[in-house]
């Protein structure tokens, strides 16, 4: 199961999210997004986790508890749209 956590700690490491998740279950994979020029962590990520049981319960302890300083927010990933991340941008004129 895909699992989106947010309002990660910009100096959280994978390791840490790692044991985080772990304390539930097997944990396949760690993406915490970055900015693409200063590398720094965006404040969110994905976890992938294969036994579903597993990921429900991490979802339900984990969302809202405090982590790093800041209480997460966990819940099941939505899967990207195909139109995600590519519309199309309006400027204001000030005329």
């Amino acid at each position: 199961m895909n699992i989106y956590v947010g309002n990660i700690s910009r100096e959280t490491s994978e390791n840490e999210v790692r044991t985080l998740f772990e304390e539930f279950g097997k944990v396949d994979s760690i993406n915490l997004i970055r900015d693409n020029y200063t590398k720094t962590l965006k404040g969110f990520g994905f976890i992938e986790m294969p036994d579903s049981d597993e990921a429900d319960k991490a979802i339900k302890n984990l969302n809202g508890q405090m982590f790093n300083g800041r209480p997460l927010t966990v819940n099941v990933a939505k899967p990207k749209t195909e139109n995600s991340g590519n519309r199309p941008r309006r400027f204001r004129s000030s005329y």
